[in-house]
């Protein structure tokens, strides 16, 4: 268990799972979380990284800071994507190694997983083929850090664990009409269809690629259960286990959006479709007593209300 009095150090916590972490971590009643944005420490600069765990002495990491983004700006920003997640990762994982730091959770994605993966994706899949181009630079940066955290175990007797969330959504999301993953983009692209009179939703691919989504609560909620929990796996998948096409995860947003509006639908096929299916093994996290527990259409409205509320503040 993280003993209430611990000292946390949360790496990304104005990010959509570092501030899901921080919400969850302070329900729970822990009161010493150590936070700090991009203008007091910059991640990538090592030096400043180590001084930082240093002075500060954290008991538990969790990291969740990363150069994020969709299939557009993985594709422009390709040398930023893996420069900037492997500056990150080397900074902070080594740091706290160095300063004697045993417990950190290390947050990784789906997309490090081959793009023709054998269904559902175990973890023993990791590097068994060829990465999805799209998206590449950023999953062989999460790969390393993968690798660094389990090498650091065999030879230090850390304690590092890497977390594979699948498509995460929730409050706090990047709503950037180029630079924005899937979902909310087409949460935006919704919004807009609801105060304008138009009715045709357009969405890149053919729609028949398939995605598996969660809410980013229980990503954090695995996060928090899975620092708790003495694990024999370092690199363990969070999801759902369940997926849907593009096509039906998009028409389960407007019907939890725009219940009462006419919408038609149309596919840019002159736009890629990505990985055509990626949906999570999740019995490893079953096995240690892990599940997802928020329903779909709540978790719409309450990401589609925080949307709302930035709107507004802009």
């Amino acid at each position: 268990m993280i003993p209430k009095k611990s000292k946390i150090y949360l790496a990304g916590h104005k990010g959509l799972v570092g501030s899901a972490i921080l919400r969850k971590l302070k329900a729970k009643g822990y009161r010493r979380i150590i936070v700090a944005d991009k203008k007091k420490l910059d991640l990538t600069n090592q030096l400043k990284v180590y001084n930082f765990i240093k002075k500060n002495k954290p008991d538990f990491i969790f990291l969740a800071a990363a150069k994020v983004g969709g299939i557009f700006s993985n594709q422009k920003y390709k040398a930023e994507f893996i420069y900037n997640n492997l500056s990150i990762q080397l900074n902070v994982i080594n740091s706290a190694y160095m300063c004697g730091v045993k417990n950190l959770i290390f947050l990784g994605s789906s997309c490090v997983y081959p793009r023709n993966c054998k269904q559902p994706i175990k973890e023993n899949y990791l590097l068994s083929g060829k990465l999805e181009t799209t998206n590449d630079a950023y999953a062989i940066a999460k790969i390393a850090g993968i690798k660094m955290c389990e090498s650091y175990n065999y030879q230090y007797k850390t304690n590092y664990k890497c977390l594979m969330p699948t498509n995460t959504f929730g409050p706090n999301d990047n709503y950037d009409k180029l630079n924005s993953h899937f979902l909310p983009a087409l949460i935006k692209k919704i919004h807009n269809l609801k105060v304008t009179n138009n009715t045709t939703l357009t969405l890149w691919g053919d729609g028949s690629a398939k995605r598996e989504i969660i809410y980013v609560d229980d990503i954090a909620n695995a996060c928090i259960y899975f620092m708790n929990k003495k694990t024999r796996e370092s690199l363990i998948n969070i999801g759902t286990g369940v997926d849907n096409t593009v096509e039906k995860i998009a028409k389960l947003f407007l019907k939890a959006i725009v219940p009462n509006k006419k919408i038609k639908i149309k596919f840019d096929r002159s736009k890629p479709n990505g990985t055509l299916r990626k949906v999570m093994d999740i019995s490893l996290a079953r096995k240690y007593g892990w599940k997802p527990i928020n329903k779909l259409k709540k978790s719409i409205l309450k990401t589609y209300e925080s949307f709302l509320k930035e709107e507004n503040a802009s």
